[in-house]
């Protein structure tokens, strides 16, 4: 087979077959067939600029056999006029090649490795001993703080220690502060609580702190209001009551602090309605609620009060309610006039509400006074 009947189709890897034909033309003109009348123009490998001569060199390496590269003659004049250069069979010396290293990109899934962090010893002992000294303090506040415990979990730890310790109730009064705090802080008029459908109304229990009063107190009651704007004392019976003001209604949920919660279908006017009918004086931030019918244990008078802010008092959802589930209260529920907070414990949802007061400064409170909070918010 002679030079003009080869392809120039040498590949890398290939290894000529003897040294007569290491020798490969540069150009490669196709035949044209009996239908092709417009033959292509040949193909033109071209030499590299820095090369005289037009002479191209081509290195072609083998992973196992190959070490050498072969000089490769070209001219750029098409075959067809031009005869092919003879071949000389000089062997053209190695050149060497550094290796280029091509970093492969890491897939986003895959797990980076982790960040290596120099610092000066000098930092790193400062450091360390800034730690060693929190966790001491840290420690020490622990065991100081551990009379708050029980005292069956300090006796099981073998602590002796006086569970009536003014220090301890003073501590825990002021946890409580700084939680009714927070709460009053966060606390906004336009978060409601949940209400529900009258398929959802579930039994709500009779929870007089004390003991149920006797219905006799109903046909003389009225409500009295004291801190006005205008500076009189006003008293209303419930037809005043009914007949004023607008009757609102929701089904909400009521929940008590000690762990049980109804759902239950209320009526009566808002809270609202009744501070812009009769406003406080300008000073006025505290509401004291009252019941003077309220009862011991023992059937003994115990008046119940509580303090609530104006501004859960004017809370859309804060209602004097006259009827619980379609029917007028009964003395059970608080009747003539009980107080409806969701937004609060059940335990400031006074029952048979004789007295509201306004004042400027913080009312006492029935159990505040007795180590319960005093927001009592949910």
């Amino acid at each position: 087979m002679n030079n003009e009947a080869k392809a120039n189709s040498l590949k890398p890897g290939d290894v000529p077959p003897t040294e007569t034909e290491s020798t490969l033309e540069a150009t490669k003109t196709p035949e044209a067939g009996a239908e092709d009348t417009n033959p292509r123009a040949p193909i033109v490998a071209e030499p590299p600029q820095d090369v005289e001569d037009s002479t191209a060199v081509m290195a072609f390496e083998n992973a196992e056999s190959v070490s050498a590269i072969q000089q490769v003659d070209a001219y750029r004049s098409p075959p067809s006029s031009v005869e092919p250069p003879q071949q000389t069979g000089e062997i053209v010396a190695p050149i060497a090649v550094e290796p280029v290293l091509v970093k492969k990109q890491q897939s986003f899934f895959q797990e980076q490795p982790l960040p290596v962090v120099e610092m000066a010893p000098l930092a790193l002992r400062n450091r360390t001993r800034r730690d060693f000294l929190a966790f001491g303090l840290g420690a020490l506040a622990a065991a100081g703080a551990g009379f708050l415990l029980p005292e069956s979990t300090l006796s099981r730890l073998g602590i002796r220690a006086d569970g009536s310790s003014p220090k301890k109730e003073w501590l825990l009064n002021q946890a409580l502060r700084i939680d009714d705090d927070v709460a009053e802080a966060i606390y906004s008029r336009n978060r409601l609580v949940p209400t529900y459908t009258k398929s959802q109304i579930t039994p709500i229990k009779n929870n007089y702190n004390g003991a149920t009063p006797d219905p006799g107190y109903i046909s003389g009651w009225n409500l009295t209001l004291e801190g006005l704007a205008s500076g009189l004392s006003i008293s209303l019976d419930i037809r005043n009551l009914t007949t004023r003001f607008s009757a609102h209604e929701q089904i909400t949920r009521l929940v008590c602090v000690e762990g049980w919660s109804a759902v239950a279908w209320w009526a009566g006017l808002r809270f609202d309605d009744l501070l812009r009918a009769y406003p406080p004086a300008s000073q006025a931030k505290w509401a004291r609620v009252e019941s003077s019918v309220n009862l011991d244990a023992s059937a003994n008078p115990d008046p119940y009060f509580m303090s609530l802010d104006l501004a859960t008092a004017s809370h859309p959802q804060t209602v004097l309610a006259t009827h619980l589930n379609g029917q007028p209260l009964t003395v059970d529920h608080g009747a003539p006039l009980r107080l409806l907070v969701p937004v609060k414990l059940g335990l400031k949802n006074v029952k048979a509400i004789t007295r509201i007061s306004y004042v400027a400064e913080e009312p006492r409170d029935y159990w505040a006074e007795r180590g319960y909070s005093r927001y009592d918010g949910i």
